[in-house]
């Protein structure tokens, strides 16, 4: 996996660099990707997609526009259960924060999910070929095909083998600042975020999840500014509570725990380099199968660029860390901007 990453991150500079526009001349922030586990039956639930530390200002309107398109393989099985994961996700989402007073801001997410066969499989398997990687059996299943499946004790959990697509699980959000200091030295940063999803989906297509979640976060960034340019960290940990919903209802967890830790190095203005890790732990239980009952990382390798109109452009491939508890592969793009 390890030279699969490598090579997917050197594509991700490589167009980072050659797809640049001119920018301000300012220090560049180092926030997160607003992105996610997008495995099928976890990206329904009210995981964060916000965990940056930044609160809009008061009056201020900023709003992003994210999109994950998610390979889906892998098949597991014993003595008495067996899960296929074999289909493509996408998700758009919407999201616009407003700053309503000092350190405050309200927001909502609106997701549009694409579940269906899609056509990533020829590319991933000729990669695999390409640098020698393991294939997991995806090279000899039938290609482009959908077919998220789980049968546990001779009885069928779960089957949706039909392409669709339809708006998801809308969030409200919000935030307060905490801490906020900026000089000429850096900029160091602490908020608390939270979210409500609401079950607007439809769970029968894995477009939500059928029930209502709460998630609460604390957040926090540090950016230091040198002549070699902008180095950063951020990192946020929490908690999602979650109703019962419709996908595995018995053996669904009510409570999650969630977090995300990150860094990247602006060179210049217009650009920068980004390594994250996102994580949380199991979404089900009563199974031994990586694809429900373990807990997840997520690692999200890419950069930011600061392009005319001072648009921010993230654009990341996000990679299973423990394999098969996540997607093979993710492509993220978020562009976002503050009025």
């Amino acid at each position: 996996m390890s030279r699969f990453v490598m090579n997917r991150y050197l594509v991700v500079v490589l167009s980072l660099f050659f797809s640049a526009g001119g920018a301000a001349a300012a220090d560049m922030e180092i926030t997160p990707f607003s992105t996610f586990n997008q495995s099928p039956l976890v990206q329904i639930y009210g995981l964060p997609h916000d965990s940056g530390a930044d609160i809009v200002p008061s009056g201020k309107l900023r709003i992003a526009l994210n999109q994950d398109l998610t390979s889906n393989y892998t098949v597991s099985s014993n003595q008495s259960e067996l899960i296929t994961l074999d289909g493509e996700t996408y998700r758009l989402a919407f999201a616009a924060r407003y700053g309503f007073s000092s350190g405050w801001e309200a927001g909502v997410e609106i997701p549009y999910v694409i579940q269906g066969s899609g056509f990533l499989d020829s590319f991933i398997i000729g990669w695999h070929n390409l640098f020698g990687l393991p294939q997991g059996g995806r090279d000899s299943a039938r290609k482009n095909r959908m077919n998220y499946s789980y049968r546990k004790d001779m009885i069928q959990k779960l089957l949706v083998d039909r392409s669709s697509s339809g708006v998801g699980d809308i969030s409200l959000t919000g935030g307060v600042s905490l801490y906020d200091v900026r000089n000429a030295e850096g900029h160091d940063r602490l908020a608390l975020k939270g979210a409500i999803k609401l079950p607007t989906g439809d769970s029968s297509s894995l477009s939500g999840s059928g029930g209502t979640d709460a998630m609460l976060q604390l957040c926090g960034s540090s950016t230091s500014y040198g002549e070699h340019g902008s180095l950063g960290v951020y990192a946020s940990a929490g908690a999602l509570a979650m109703s019962k919903g419709d996908v595995l209802r018995e053996q669904h967890n009510e409570l999650a725990g969630v977090g995300t830790v990150g860094l990247g190095w602006a060179p210049a203005s217009w650009i920068s380099f980004k390594t994250q890790l996102d994580g949380h732990t199991p979404m089900y239980h009563g199974s031994s199968l990586n694809e429900l009952g373990t807990s997840t990382l997520v690692l999200v390798l890419g950069g930011a660029l600061r392009l005319p109109g001072d648009y921010l452009l993230d654009i990341a491939v996000a990679e299973d860390v423990l394999v098969s508890a996540a997607p093979d592969v993710s492509f993220h793009l978020g562009l976002s901007k503050q009025f």
